[in-house]
């Protein structure tokens, strides 16, 4: 038997593609390199990029010679690395492509102003005004509006047509019937006048000049694309202040000397140092010394992490304490920045559902309205009208017709709804992962490390009335227990250590551990035992043994100078926060399920905790993974919350996937959506931020769709002046803008941006 062909895998290639104005021209770039056998591309209009699978065989050049064959500039896509100023230097960079633009806005605008102000105003017209006008609006014709006809040119020699086409067509029409005017229609008579009207009207004895539609068409949307543009950086803010929070340098330790590197250079293993006010170069683990780290900027988590000797650190943190030695666990493109910033780019190229559609509509829009300019003008003139009025309604169904508005209604939304995501700890894949949060019904939350911190401490503690109080027993306790290798032991001397006052324990003295027993020794002259509770309790004890077993806590019981004075019930404790976000689910119409792997009495314990109706204990992997297939059959949109191996399956089988970002490496790669910050409430601010963002794309498409549902009607029946087309057009993009960008005026809770979510530490044990 011939074996059958291994698939081979695709290569992802990003390009840099210039020159696109619209989504016309976003559909002819896809098409494109999707004839290349084995292509297919995915075309981001508000990025300027294009991402690419294609087999190996296929390279870079026959991609970039595809876009070029297209009318477009293409090139390969190399992120720069943004420069480091000093700490306080504000970043001020226009791009030297903006700066063309603008200056070209400013010289176009002078040249207009005369002109619109003369034709709108008739009072102010002089003696042979329009010969000035002309003058003046001769340059903004040419020069000013010659980007659109180098880009017609190019599209028409590759047989495309693009919202280019149409201004430059409204422009060059609106120019050449005010020459005819002018040299032979009388209207270049030293003492003409001409009223100006909103609504294109017959010439009468002398046919109108249009002057003002050929300045204003190149002004008005010079002026939108230059504001678009403006807005569009901004949608993409967040995600280069991720990128903005890369170290240049690095200080390395050898030998007992210090020396300063680039990052670059920095290797895995590599021990380097970070002073007060630096940022964490890279990934890695404490060597020596203690400090807080603020996460704010990478994980949305307001509150500082405190770090020692062998706790991991993450790259761009802001060293807000003491002197820190760290070894690199990981550089460049795996750390977990890298990580983070390349996952937001990936979420950005691609697209809703409704956006394809509006690119297949894209794809036809252009000729269609080119039939249409030309069917209305024959009409007109079929009709018995006067040129004049028929060769103004032409010109308006050009320029008011645009498919800018419907290229920038996903994209921008998505810029700005991911990188707001990225800025508060929510990291979505894509517009399919949005796609199926707005449709959750069902989450099902694993415990230990989800809803729960993940590691052993104490859960409460109970003292007998007249013997010693709580700080002494847990002195006494914690002490005794420094010693010990036990889980349990281990739980309770941390904890101690965190709620005394000065932080630190007494010596012990003839330490002592008896397996299945418990520990004791001399602690300040005093005899502590800490062991399994017996029966002989005193009865406060008593009662909060029975309570420490209903609510599935490990008891220990101490015993001071031989009498038991206090009992500690430990256990892993539900994550701060782990209620309000069950809380928050329930409201936004989710149901919350609990899926864990541990026994009866701590799951139950744990669901009544947080008010969870529906849980299931010892589940396995399969186990995890069967209960989300009954509730997929069921007609349930399941959304599974995990961070361990054990997730996987489950994570991979919902039909969305969120995994806490303090999880595995496995359960990441599975999920759709990454928690980065740690903190199950924000699978609500995910549910959230997904139903606003595609609330926001469907105004946008609908805005787009519906602008030239009404206005080429209005410009075909002579109803539109061409120059105020041109400011309709304009608006539509600016307005598609402006409503994206205000996803980023909220987080996803829906507090105001500045206010940051009060996440409260959980520690970082597991």
């Amino acid at each position: 038997m011939t074996p059958e062909p291994t698939a081979v895998p695709a290569t992802t290639t990003d390009l840099t593609v210039g020159g696109m104005t619209c989504a016309a021209c976003v559909n002819r770039v896809e098409k494109r390199l999707g004839r290349i056998e084995g292509v297919s591309a995915t075309v981001n209009l508000a990025t300027g990029r294009a991402r690419v699978l294609h087999p190996p065989g296929v390279t870079a050049a026959e991609l970039v010679a595809a876009v070029e064959r297209a009318g477009y500039t293409a090139g390969l896509h190399a992120p720069a690395r943004p420069a480091q100023r000093p700490e306080g230097e504000a970043q001020d960079v226009v791009p030297e492509e903006d700066r063309a633009g603008r200056e070209r806005l400013l010289v176009t605008a002078l040249l207009c102003a005369p002109v619109l102000v003369l034709s709108m105003v008739p009072a102010l017209q002089f003696r042979n005004w329009q010969w000035l006008c002309l003058v003046l609006a001769a340059p903004v014709a040419v020069w000013s509006a010659w980007p659109f006809h180098l880009r017609a040119l190019r599209g028409l020699r590759h047989s495309a047509a693009t919202m280019d086409t149409l201004v430059s067509l409204g422009v060059t029409a609106s120019f050449l019937w005010s020459l005819y005017a002018l040299f032979l229609g009388g209207a270049g008579r030293p003492g003409m006048r001409m009223p100006f009207t909103l609504l294109p009207t017959a010439g009468g004895e002398v046919a109108h000049v249009y002057l003002e539609a050929v300045v204003g068409v190149p002004l008005f949307v010079l002026t939108g694309r230059f504001l678009e543009a403006r807005a569009r950086r901004a949608t993409g803010a967040e995600l280069r202040s991720l990128s903005a929070l890369t170290v240049k340098d690095v200080t390395v330790r050898e030998n007992g000397e210090e020396r300063r590197i680039p990052v670059e250079r920095l290797a895995v293993g590599q021990e380097f140092v970070v002073r007060p006010g630096e940022r964490v170069a890279t990934d890695g683990v404490v060597v020596c010394g203690s400090s807080a780290l603020d996460l704010s900027l990478l994980t949305g988590e307001s509150d500082p992490v405190e770090v020692g000797p062998d706790r991991p650190v993450t790259g761009a943190a802001v060293n807000a304490g003491g002197l820190l030695v760290v070894r690199a666990t990981a550089v460049g493109a795996d750390t977990r920045l890298a990580r983070i910033t390349r996952m937001v780019t990936d979420a950005q190229a691609g697209k809703a559902a409704a956006q394809r559609l509006a690119d297949r509509v894209a794809g036809v829009f252009v000729p269609v309205v080119l039939t249409s300019a030309v069917t209305v003008l024959g009409f007109w003139l079929g009709a018995g009208a006067d040129p004049q009025p028929a060769v103004t309604a032409a010109v308006a169904v050009l320029v008011v017709a645009c498919p800018c508005a419907l290229g920038l209604a996903t994209p921008t939304a998505l810029l700005a709804a991911t990188g707001r995501g990225a800025r508060t700890g929510i990291l979505i894949s894509g517009p399919r992962a949005l796609e199926a949060l707005r449709h959750v019904d069902t989450v099902v939350l694993d415990k230990t490390g989800t809803l729960t911190t993940g590691h052993m401490t104490v859960a409460r503690l109970t003292t007998v009335p007249g013997g010693p109080d709580r700080e002494t027993v847990l002195r006494l306790a914690g002490a005794v227990e420094q010693g010990s290798e036990h889980p349990l032991g281990k739980a309770l001397a941390a904890y101690a250590r965190r709620n005394l006052p000065d932080g630190a324990l007494p010596p012990v003295t003839g330490f002592r551990a008896v397996p299945g027993a418990g520990v004791s020794g001399v602690v300040e002259g005093r005899a502590v035992e800490v062991c399994a509770p017996g029966e002989d309790l005193p009865e406060p004890l008593a009662r909060a043994l029975a309570a420490a077993e209903d609510a599935a806590l490990t008891p220990v019981l101490v015993r001071i100078d031989g009498v038991g004075r206090a009992l500690v019930g430990l256990g892993d404790v539900p994550r701060p926060g782990s209620y309000r976000a069950v809380e928050r689910l329930r409201r936004l119409g989710v149901e919350p399920v609990l899926a864990t792997g541990d026994r009866e009495a701590p799951a139950a314990a744990v669901a009544s905790s947080l008010g969870i109706a529906r849980f299931h204990a010892r589940c396995s992997p399969e186990d995890k993974a069967a209960l989300v297939g009954r509730l997929r059959d069921g007609g349930r949109c399941v959304a599974v919350v995990g961070d361990g191996v054990n997730d996987a399956v489950a994570l991979a089988g919902a039909d969305l996937g969120i995994a806490m970002g303090s999880g595995t490496d496995v359960a990441i790669g599975a999920a759709d959506v990454t928690l980065v910050r740690g903190d199950v409430e924000a699978v609500a601010d995910a549910v959230r931020l997904a139903r606003r963002t595609l609330a926001t794309i469907r105004v946008n498409l609908v805005w787009a769709f519906g602008y030239n549902l009404v206005t080429v009607p209005l410009a075909a029946v002579g109803l539109l002046n061409p120059m105020v087309a041109a400011a309709a057009m304009s608006a539509s993009s600016l307005l598609v803008v402006g409503n994206s960008l205000r996803l980023r005026g909220r987080d996803p809770a829906g507090r105001p941006a500045g206010a940051r979510a009060r996440t409260a530490r959980t520690g970082g044990g597991r």
